[in-house]
């Protein structure tokens, strides 16, 4: 099983929904940086449900840092974070253990594992892992604000309501780091909220779009072809439970485009070369232009629903219905933005540290 991304900066995740608890190590990062506690709580109450439009399953994610911080510095060797689960429900998965749920990974998971795999939850495969990516988000992205660099994400569209885009993105995004439900506008919170509520009323469920942008990287970034900034990025947020699709820029849109309109023409700017436009998205060749780094990731409706659907019997090999129950988000696309974060964060680390040098984010 691969559970270890990233070439310089290694994070490994461990767990599943219904064990003892999950978490990660994180290998790699210089000795120094200092780790706000206080920050990674936030991060992660961030992630934890909220209200009527999240699940009932209440996890307080009271993590414990095992190894790698002593006196509120990395120490340069792994550090590992524990979450350990506590509101578990096993029971709920036990009559469905053998009926594979439409678009979840049972059927896949008893194809690879033959069936030795933790069904509970989702096992290994749940967002319940994501806490431990918040955490580790949460330990790194200090740092890369002493740098200069800023990541925020805001839902650009749920349920079928759009937010308005950026505008002013250093304050838009010190705004959207400080809120529950990571919208721009408002009102479009609104129409979002009452169309996931509409949904989880009718047993169905809504998904959406998220909008990251990454302000602050340094041109000469990344490489071309295989580890490109998109490819190290797309990677890592396709290992986000429900991620469907990832665009850079203007995205598929720019398929359209004729190139007089799709190219971002360079002028000086107070010293700097920059880009009249960012159809591009920050990144040229594989690598970062020093422009906003801007993508979207497309999140499908969560797969557990009440209404009855068709599936298999896996046990005895023919068709059957499910009707699911237990306790399941009508939506996850609020909770999923502080994971793409987190994600990045990740990500660049380990980007900015085949560039510089493992300590240059100690420095």
């Amino acid at each position: 099983m691969k559970n270890t991304i990233g070439n310089n900066v290694a994070v490994t995740l461990f767990g599943e929904s219904h064990g003892n608890a999950v978490g990660c190590v994180i290998d790699g990062l210089a000795p120094g940086i200092p780790v706000d506690e206080t920050f990674i709580k936030k991060q992660l109450n961030l992630r934890r449900p909220s209200g009527e439009i999240s699940t009932p399953r209440a996890e307080k994610d009271e993590f414990i840092i095992e190894s790698g911080v002593f006196e509120g510095k990395t120490t340069g060797t792994p550090l590992c974070i524990l979450i350990p689960n506590l509101d578990t429900k096993s029971a709920d998965y036990s009559d469905m253990k053998n009926i594979a749920r439409p678009s979840h990974a049972d059927y896949t998971s008893l194809c690879k594992y033959g069936g030795f795999a933790d069904y509970r939850g989702g096992g290994h495969f749940s967002g319940r892992l994501t806490s431990a990516l918040v955490a580790a988000g949460g330990a790194v992205l200090p740092a890369l604000k002493n740098k200069g660099i800023i990541i925020g994400t805001h839902i650009k569209r749920c349920a079928g309501v759009s937010d308005r885009d950026f505008s002013n993105i250093k304050k838009e995004i010190e705004f959207l780091n400080d809120t529950d439900f990571a919208v721009l506008d408002e009102k479009a919170k609104e129409e979002m909220i009452k169309n996931i509520l509409s949904a989880k009323e009718q047993k169905d469920s809504v998904g959406g779009v998220l909008e990251t942008a990454v302000l602050g990287m340094p041109a000469g970034v990344g490489e071309p072809f295989f580890d490109t900034v998109e490819g190290m990025l797309s990677k890592a947020l396709f290992a986000i439970p429900a991620v469907k699709g990832v665009e850079f820029g203007a995205g598929f849109k720019i398929a359209d485009m004729n190139g007089s309109t799709a190219n971002d023409e360079f002028c000086m700017e107070n010293e700097k070369v920059v880009t009249k436009t960012n159809n591009s998205g920050g990144i040229n060749g594989g690598i970062t232009n020093g422009m906003p780094i801007i993508f979207r990731t497309a999140f499908r409706p969560t797969p557990t629903i009440g209404i009855t659907q068709n599936t298999v019997d896996l046990k005895n090999n023919q068709n059957a219905v499910i009707t699911a129950f237990g306790r399941h988000d009508p939506c996850i696309v609020h909770r999923a933005r502080v994971v793409a974060d987190s994600v990045t964060a990740l990500v660049l680390c380990d980007l900015l540290s085949s560039r510089y040098g493992t300590d240059w984010l100690a420095k």
